[in-house]
């Protein structure tokens, strides 16, 4: 079945693009990756796909887009086609980008109205091999939204661009895989937003030293450090100075992407996070709210 099989990048817009910029290169370990159209880029060191945020200053903070990976032209071209026979609305049909690292692909509104991109022939950066303990991002993880009909949404996902369920958490939180990693996206209920943006750590290890590193530098943690049950990875949660969250994670459990069965974990004092020792709770993370940017383009 042709399928998206990856998270590509974010475009986020905000009013102070200088100190989003500031946080992703001293504190957040991400390294500039080029800018375009007055756009700063910014890659994972431990990657290959060429950047991994996108940042551009705008009046109001919103998502620009959320950029995925598809395996061939033809597979954006079928994507393309089911997302239009679901009823989204297309933004732009296949072609060929003109965006950082080129490509080819298109965007749309998911039903929920954020910007989605699906791309293909885009550009790789060479990863660098990373140490124990350096504390650097490897890739983005996943993605979490927030969704007003959030099973809906789930059924739409696996339907669409080809993800499976994964897990339940109760009724109100779904993990979807495209790939061997027990999730790239989980859904939840909510105006439909961003939650939050993970990004994979080498270990335990490089995850706190960049909790440190963070704290060092006056951005404290709000919730963790932890590990969840469903996907087993661990977490430390922060905001960026825009206000987006943003995570620290490893040990994701890696699953067969066929064959792996889903389950319900029922919701306890243990489930969100097994160790119980870490600050805050997902009360003190963002309140969700419907992000500003909903069936709006921007023109790159």
């Amino acid at each position: 079945m042709t399928r998206v099989t990856e998270i590509r990048y974010v475009g986020y817009a905000m009013p102070d693009v200088q100190a989003e910029r500031a946080f992703y290169a001293d504190q957040w370990k991400l390294v500039e990756a080029g800018e375009k159209d007055g756009m700063v880029h910014f890659a994972a060191d431990g990657g290959e796909e060429g950047y991994v945020v996108r940042l551009r200053e705008a009046e109001e903070k919103r998502i620009d887009v959320i950029a995925l990976a598809a395996d061939s032209r033809a597979d954006v071209d079928t994507l393309h086609q089911k997302v239009a026979a679901s009823g989204c609305k297309i933004i732009f049909s296949p072609k060929d980008l003109y965006t950082l690292g080129g490509g080819y692909g298109f965007r749309f509104f998911s039903p929920d109205g954020l910007p989605f991109e699906v791309s293909s022939d885009v550009d790789p950066r060479t990863a660098r091999e990373l140490a124990r303990w350096e504390g650097v991002p490897q890739k983005i993880s996943h993605i979490v939204l927030h969704s007003p009909d959030h099973k809906a949404l789930v059924q739409w996902f696996c339907d669409v661009l080809g993800f499976k369920v994964s897990d339940w958490l109760g009724d109100f939180m779904c993990f979807l895989r495209c790939n061997a990693a027990h999730h790239r996206l989980a859904i939840l209920p909510g105006p439909p937003s961003l939650n939050h943006v993970a990004y994979d750590m080498l270990s335990v290890d490089d995850m706190m030293v960049g909790v440190n590193r963070l704290k060092q530098q006056g951005t404290d943690i709000r919730w963790g450090p932890g590990r969840h049950t469903a996907g087993n990875n661990t977490f430390s949660y922060f905001t960026t100075p825009a206000g987006f969250a943003v995570e620290y994670t490893s040990e994701l459990e890696q699953v067969d992407f066929d064959a792996h069965e889903a389950k319900v974990h029922v919701p306890g004092p243990k489930v969100m996070d097994q160790w119980g020792i870490g600050v805050g709770g997902p009360q003190t993370m963002p309140h969700p709210e419907a992000d500003k940017g909903l069936f709006q383009a921007v023109e790159i």
